[in-house]
């Protein structure tokens, strides 16, 4: 990235293994075909592109990995990567990649432990441009390969995603989420609380036939894929709202956000499921969702045991405090 005293405007940006071998000049036909050959050859006489921080000449072969310094008067230009399967896939943006990177909670060889903010999603979708996995470049760190997702989260959802970072962990991964080698703990505020202290809801669910949204889901006990979730009432407020741990033990889309309305308990936000009794209105942040992935515990692809926890971001914390929740014992 920019180091020290670098003009305002100035990056850099990483060369893909795809890029390997070729000319400089033609890496930059390819990302910036706005910018002309006499344009670029000027920008390398003056030294103002630079490879690896050094100055470089038009014939230069770049390799996996090397940076090459983009002034000013190119950052505005189309930053892309074509991909193996033909699309065009736009590379981050320095401020991107520092966005994304920021979020990094745990890196290794095989796995990024990453602590997603609510509000950011982690796959493309109608009218969704800016999303995780259009960002994952940006996590190639000393690796050529680009990292790989093995699950997601839903976009309101905060806490704990995983992503591959290479080929072979991204199965093992993929397989532990799969076989349910992998325990997840999510913490939740809900309105209201659960007839017991904790349980286990055993509810199927499907999809809502003629739903906006095409992944709003119903408990359908006949048409339905079985869905189970254990949880525990952490601390309660009376019977205003309660702290939840929960344990999906099956991966249904929405699970946890269906089952706790079912249960009449709807999560603090939730007004997909909870409509206006998923609202708290003395919280400032009632209308914010309150489910973050707490813990993930699974089987390492280097060997050993994974056990990673996240913190839950700032809207959640500050209704954590507000109700005096106790947040011990994970």
């Amino acid at each position: 990235m920019t180091q020290g005293a670098e003009r305002p405007g100035v990056r850099t940006m990483v060369v893909a293994a795809g890029d390997a071998g070729s000319r400089l000049d033609r890496w930059f036909g390819r990302h910036f075909p706005d910018l002309g050959h006499g344009a670029l050859r000027k920008l390398l006489r003056t030294g103002q592109v630079r490879l690896d921080g050094k100055r470089a000449d038009a014939a230069d072969r770049v390799a996996t990995g090397q940076t090459v310094r983009l002034p000013p008067g190119v950052t505005h230009a189309p930053v892309v990567e074509r991909t193996t399967a033909g699309p065009v896939r736009r590379m981050p943006t320095e401020r991107e990649a520092r966005e994304i990177q920021a979020l990094v909670i745990h890196r290794d060889d095989h796995v990024i432990a990453l602590n997603k903010p609510p509000g950011l999603a982690v796959q493309g979708g109608s009218g969704t441009d800016r999303h995780i996995d259009g960002l994952l470049d940006a996590l190639r760190f000393e690796f050529a390969d680009r990292p790989k997702l093995v699950h997601r989260l839903d976009k309101d959802t905060s806490g704990l995603l995983l992503v591959a970072r290479t080929g072979a962990a991204a199965r093992h991964l993929s397989s532990s989420f799969r076989d349910r080698d992998t325990d997840k703990l999510y913490w939740a505020v809900v309105v209201g609380r659960p007839p017991h202290a904790r349980g286990r809801i055993d509810l199927a669910l499907a999809k809502r036939p003629g739903a906006d949204d095409r992944e709003t889901m119903r408990v359908d006990e006949e048409a339905g894929q079985r869905a189970i979730t254990d949880f525990t009432v952490a601390d309660r407020a009376g019977t205003q709202a309660a702290f939840l741990h929960l344990w999906p033990r099956t991966g249904r889309t929405h699970q946890l956000r269906v089952h706790c309305a079912a249960i009449g308990c709807p999560i603090l936000g939730d007004r997909k499921y909870g409509g206006e009794a998923a609202t708290l209105s003395a919280m400032t942040d009632a209308r914010r969702l309150h489910l973050h992935a707490r813990r993930l515990t699974l089987p390492h692809p280097g060997g050993g045991t994974l056990d990673i926890v996240a913190e839950p971001p700032p809207h959640f914390r500050r209704t954590v405090e507000a109700f005096g929740f106790s947040t011990d014992g994970d």
